[in-house]
């Protein structure tokens, strides 16, 4: 009855794994969607690299109003770069390392140690943990950009000519960044619960398996073994000694 829930146990942390390392990507898709939607006309990418990304063909600005608009961009995009390289590092080391333990932990029930399970519930709470503060400081950072006056001074200058999407409210990829970043939380809590639960199996499992091997019945059984094997061993050598005999 014992050994019933431990692939149950393995398998749901096998599949929350893979889950993660999914949404983790989608942490990282986001956050560079989230910087490529605010770049405005005059950053590619949301780099800085001085043309026009969006309606090439055609420019809404011209003269000074030009230049201006292309260093706001400059400006807010570099401003907003930390949260951009913060969130693609952060978001793609939890993914390596979700994906580590999900290959190492792929072994059969006999040959976990209870010492990779505790490292993983330990990845877990930590990754859990991180996720939450990570979204805070996302989310403060954004609204701390989105309120200077580089930010206001390019909502100004975007709306005159009708553009009102380049505004300084949180947009929507800022939002699925915290999005998928709550949900990567709630996930390694999650694994957090059933690691501490995949534990105490296996160390019953284990415990059941060590006691079935020094049980006095297992004893008895390998003496039996033994017995027998030994039995078998001195009929054939009385064997070979009469066909011996017979052929002399």
């Amino acid at each position: 009855m014992t050994l019933t829930p431990i692939p149950i146990f393995l398998l749901l942390i096998g599949i929350l794994k893979f889950v993660e390392v999914t949404v983790n990507l989608l942490v990282l898709i986001c956050v560079g969607a989230a910087q490529a939607s605010v770049a405005g006309f005059t950053s590619l990418g949301g780099f800085g690299t001085g043309s026009f990304s969006l309606n090439s063909a055609y420019s809404p600005f011209e003269g000074t109003e030009l230049q201006e608009v292309r260093d706001l961009d400059m400006q807010f995009t570099q401003m907003r770069a930390p949260c951009v390289y913060g969130g693609v590092a952060f978001s793609l080391t939890a993914a390596v390392l979700t994906l580590v333990f999900l290959v190492v932990g792929a072994k059969p029930i006999q040959q976990l140690r209870i010492r990779l399970l505790a490292g993983e519930c330990a990845f877990n709470l930590l990754a859990g943990v991180a996720y939450v503060v990570a979204v805070g400081l996302y989310l403060h950072f954004v609204s701390q950009v989105n309120s200077t006056d580089v930010c206001k001074r390019r909502e100004r200058l975007y709306a005159r000519r009708g553009y009102t999407s380049m505004n300084c409210a949180v947009q929507g990829g800022d939002a699925a960044v915290a999005l998928f970043g709550v949900a990567a939380a709630c996930l390694y809590f999650a694994s957090f619960v059933v690691c501490i639960l995949a534990i105490r199996t296996v160390r019953a499992f284990q415990s059941h398996a060590a006691k079935a091997q020094h049980s006095p019945k297992s004893s008895v059984r390998d003496r039996s073994v033994r017995n027998h094997h030994a039995v078998h061993r001195t009929s054939e050598s009385s064997h070979n000694v009469q066909a011996l005999a017979t052929l002399v």
